[in-house]
């Protein structure tokens, strides 16, 4: 998933293809319609270029430490973690792939749609790539959140019924459900439309006039603040739990650490992704809630641009719209690196601190204080 922010706007109009877009528009207003605003001369081709190689570096570095975590024996009960982060990596490496070159093939073209997909088709299908590779991060991270809550709450169960071979099935039906649901507006339910300011395509917000298109943006925006708030929500009732244990039963056995030192590491992990998922997506799920509900669209957006007297209101709508875009786009670059920073090197400094200031160490003053002194040498 990826958008850029310069300023060229494009006339749309109806297609099949499940995209507004008319390709029989004029010399003069194409010409007048693809005029860049002068503050694009700042941006290049080698923004979305940067973006596109930093995602996919990281999510193939993300693959590949899974992969590797996944065939170690004593990470047993963290496979199905692993299968949900490394699907998770792997959604967001085909959302680059997919949509990167793209938006590259548009700033080559001088930022003018029309000439990368004069027939709209490929509208359609970057909108539905927007789609699926936007609800399915949100949906994976849900994913793991339950999956932590229930690996940490009912351990028993847990280790009794919880086998990869289901953790594969529910990620395939999250792949095949959400691909179903983006494929809506080609059957005719809602409608992709080419976005402010004329260089990406998504769900159109303030067409109500097109058959389904309100239920397809309400959808889209109630699933994705649905997956923020069940991430959410686990992720406290894990953090509560493994408080609790470590509280109440210190452990003691080799087993017993490791198996407290996985959970304490996914749960950071757990908690970074999070906080990524919110930053990035509460603005736009919000803001198109917004949209829908005061039959605002990209198109006014468009009326705006080239009015002698815009509304200042639309105006503002318009910019935060595109900005909450772009920190959508982000996700699928900090997914990855969120999951590597958090893996090793800030997880033994957040047991260190934790074993220094909290009550889980069985030995006392004198092991504290032992860690707070290794902590301050290791500053030094």
């Amino acid at each position: 998933m990826t958008s850029d922010g310069c300023d060229s706007v494009d006339t749309l109009g109806n297609s099949s293809s499940g995209a507004m877009w008319d390709p029989n528009i004029s010399k003069t207003m194409r010409e007048v319609n693809g005029s860049k605003n002068p503050e694009c001369g700042s941006v290049s081709v080698a923004f979305p270029i940067t973006m596109m190689i930093t995602g996919m570096v990281g999510n193939s570095l993300a693959i590949m430490l899974v992969y590797i975590s996944y065939r170690k024996r004593e990470n047993k009960k963290k496979k199905s973690f692993l299968l949900c982060i490394g699907s998770l990596a792997l959604t967001d490496l085909f959302g680059q792939l997919l949509t990167s070159p793209i938006v590259i093939s548009v700033y080559r073209a001088d930022l003018k749609w029309y000439r990368v997909d004069p027939s709209g088709r490929l509208c359609a299908f970057f909108g539905v790539c927007m789609t699926m590779f936007g609800l399915c991060p949100l949906f994976l991270a849900s994913a793991m959140a339950v999956e932590r809550t229930l690996a940490i709450t009912s351990p028993h169960w847990y280790s009794n019924n919880m086998k990869t071979s289901f953790t594969k099935l529910a990620l395939a039906f999250i792949w095949c459900s959400v691909f179903l649901f983006a494929l809506l507006p080609i059957a005719g339910v809602g409608q992709y439309t080419l976005q402010w300011p004329g260089t990406w395509c998504f769900i159109s917000t303030g067409d109500s006039n097109v058959a389904g298109n309100t239920f397809f943006s309400i959808t889209f925006a109630v699933l994705g603040i649905f997956s923020l708030i069940v991430t959410f929500s686990c992720n406290v009732v894990t953090i509560k739990a493994l408080v609790s244990r470590c509280k109440t039963k210190p452990a003691s056995s080799q087993s017993g650490k490791q198996w407290e030192r996985l959970t304490v590491e996914t749960v950071i992990q757990l908690m970074g992704i999070m906080c990524v998922l919110f930053t990035c997506w509460s603005p736009l799920l919000i803001l198109m809630l917004k949209m829908i509900s005061t039959h605002t669209s990209s198109h006014q957006c468009k009326t705006a641009a080239f009015s002698l007297s815009p509304s200042a209101e639309i105006q503002a709508v318009c910019n935060f719209y595109l900005t909450a875009i772009r920190l959508a786009s982000l996700n699928q670059i900090l997914d990855p690196w969120v999951y590597l920073l958090l893996r090793e090197i800030l997880f033994r400094k957040f047991c260190q601190v934790a074993n220094a200031v909290s009550s889980c160490s069985i030995d006392g003053p004198k092991e504290t204080q032992a860690a707070l002194d290794a902590l301050n040498k290791q500053a030094v």
